[in-house]
């Protein structure tokens, strides 16, 4: 929400904006027009093992960055990313890159698939995932027997609940107590419960408001600070 500032007070709401004034004199006008409010899907699609691969990485190519070379480790990311948002915007639309996870939405569900139909979408997006990998590793011309290495995975997390979109910084933030909740599912134990780096993992809400069959899915409760535990369904890969 833009906030800007001015020499004279004068407190009061004027429509979207709000003027309050504080000592010396200073004002900040909260404009909050632009707020957009929704309620959809919330994905995420992250990868497994990233951060001990970058850092496998990182030790075997110890000139790494000098003279402006880098590790072919970073292309194979950057085009297993690409690979990903191709797969899923659309349907979904692209909000940000979150290091190793796409972050993806939708403001107008009905224009996600339902039922099984989503699921598939998930699927297909994992499947391209893997060839890529394949592919990559195949074609990659460097020696260090790590940047081809078969360690990395993806897992998804789909939840779905009403979102804030909020500009900021010239972009488009998403905020709510549902994001959040998305974000935490990352960390579920769903990988230990099914033994597979690979999963999708569904909440409820989602499971509902999509119609998803879960008869293949295992159940799992989570609970997170400050939220009452939530119901969510794992899907291997």
């Amino acid at each position: 929400m833009p906030v800007t500032r001015s020499d004279s007070c004068q407190s009061g709401v004027h429509g979207p904006v709000v003027v309050a004034c504080g000592r010396s004199d200073r004002v900040v006008v909260v404009n909050f027009k632009e707020l957009t409010a929704a309620s959809g899907p919330l994905v995420l699609a992250d990868l497994s093992g990233y951060t001990s691969f970058l850092r496998d990485v990182a030790e075997a190519h110890p000139d790494a960055f000098a003279g402006g070379a880098v590790p072919n480790a970073y292309g194979l990311i950057s085009s297993l990313l690409d690979g990903i948002i191709r797969h899923l915007a659309p349907p979904f639309t692209l909000s940000k890159i979150e290091g190793d996870a796409v972050f993806v939405f939708a403001e107008d569900a009905d224009v996600v698939p339902r039922g099984s139909d989503l699921l598939e979408c998930l699927h297909a997006c994992y499947a391209d995932f893997q060839q890529t990998l394949g592919e990559a590793r195949a074609a990659t011309l460097c020696t260090c027997g790590v940047c081809s290495r078969d360690t990395l995975d993806l897992k998804f997390v789909l939840h779905a609940g009403p979102f804030v979109l909020q500009p900021i910084g010239g972009g488009r933030e998403l905020s709510g107590p549902e994001v959040v909740m998305a974000h935490r599912l990352l960390k579920s134990d769903a990988a230990a419960l099914t033994g597979n780096r690979a999963y999708a993992l569904t909440s409820d809400a989602a499971v509902a408001r999509f119609r998803i069959p879960t008869d293949l899915a295992v159940p799992l409760v989570e609970s997170f600070e400050h939220y009452p535990p939530i119901t969510v369904h794992v899907f291997p890969l």
